[in-house]
């Protein structure tokens, strides 16, 4: 095998397919890279034996042919090489030489054929929308997935289609996100629970443009397609909540409010309840809401806080407690000027809505205050 290629070309190359480069294992195939040519074009492939990915790049390929290097060893000299044209080729011992401006390096190879096979997925239903859409819909609903491995469902993010409209939802037992939008092309109604992890690493590698991203499934696998990049992984099984039945139709308490306003609110706030003199434990945030007003205070220990915030308000006054890290995550992730948020009674969750459309909700279960 010899190539010559532009550093720019393989290191985005490299960038995209080393986050399935399996970080613990103890197959050491797995933590390499394959390298394959196919007439003037050279596939990367990383596999961890649950998120693939393949990336091809145009390049002049002098000899075909095909190896496997450590991923890390190989993109740390690949990204730290001048900006230039790079001879890769395997020699004769089975080294992979990387020659560039002067600078030599030799590194070990792995035998190609002992690389696992990515999955052959035949994909049952699919979708396509801009890879902006999807980057937005996973940064507004990934921080709540949960990261506990005993509710192995709960920490992939729910992939519903029904009536040409995508719905995006993430929960772990304290929140619930949810996102959607309607999709240009139509498609068939299915459901598919994606890892967050995969998700994670989908968001890092599609970019902020109107690129199209083909999503599809199979009974076990999903697959995310675009030019020159393909992103396979597995469907968690199980049963996801019946989101839609959980979260509250009718709200007694009703607020209006600028969302940089009472997030600069909560952040500070929250500087009382996380403090580091008592990390272990944690100390919920009460909410006051009377009319006109609410009322966002903390008392621990380490000292107290209130902050009033005037408010457009509707319904009956109410006090609740919550974790203030709940509704930042919610916050971060609108852009929105104003927001509505709901609340029942002070055990029930409450909800954080867009004033102007229907696009996103995001639900918080309250902490019960002690009695004082």
């Amino acid at each position: 095998m010899k190539i010559v290629c532009y550093k720019d070309n393989i290191l985005k190359a490299i960038n995209s397919v080393v986050k399935g480069v399996a970080s613990k294992t103890t197959m050491p195939i797995l933590e390499g890279i394959l390298i394959q040519t196919n007439d003037d074009e050279i596939k990367l492939t990383t596999y961890d034996l649950e998120i693939g990915i393949e990336y091809v790049i145009k390049c002049d390929v002098k000899e075909q042919g095909s190896t496997v290097v450590n991923a890390i060893m190989f993109s740390e000299i690949i990204r730290k090489l001048p900006d230039t044209e790079i001879n890769i080729s395997v020699n004769n011992n089975n080294l992979l030489e990387i020659e560039c401006e002067g600078a030599l390096y030799k590194l070990a190879t792995m035998n190609p054929d002992e690389f696992p096979e990515l999955p052959k997925i035949e994909v049952e239903n699919s979708i396509e929308i801009e890879q902006n859409a999807l980057k937005n819909m996973i940064r507004k609903t990934i921080f709540a997935v949960s990261s506990e491995e005993s509710r192995p469902i709960f920490t992939g993010c729910l992939f519903e289609i029904e009536n040409n409209k995508l719905s995006v939802v993430a929960v772990d037992g304290f929140r619930l996100a949810l996102r959607s939008m309607y999709l240009n092309k139509q498609s068939n109604n299915f459901s598919a629970v994606i890892p967050g992890r995969t998700l994670n690493e989908v968001n890092k590698i599609i970019s902020d443009s109107f690129e199209p991203i083909k999503i599809g499934v199979s009974k076990n696998q999903a697959l995310f397609e675009m030019e020159n990049c393909k992103i396979v992984t597995r469907i968690l099984d199980g049963e996801f909540l019946n989101y839609k039945n959980v979260i509250p139709s009718n709200w007694e308490t009703r607020i209006r409010v600028n969302k940089n306003s009472i997030q600069n609110c909560f952040e500070r706030i929250s500087l009382i309840s996380s403090s580091a003199v008592e990390k272990e434990k944690k100390y919920p945030v009460k909410v006051n809401v009377d009319i006109g007003k609410v009322v966002i205070s903390c008392t621990n220990q380490t000292g107290d806080a209130k902050e009033e915030l005037y408010v457009s308000t509707e319904g009956k006054n109410l006090e609740a407690g919550f974790n203030p890290k709940y509704f930042l995550d919610s916050f971060k992730a609108i852009d929105d000027e104003e927001v509505y948020i709901e609340f029942g009674s002070s055990i029930s969750p409450c909800l954080v809505k867009s004033v102007e459309n229907n696009d996103y909700t995001y639900m918080i279960l309250p902490i019960r205050l002690k009695e004082d």
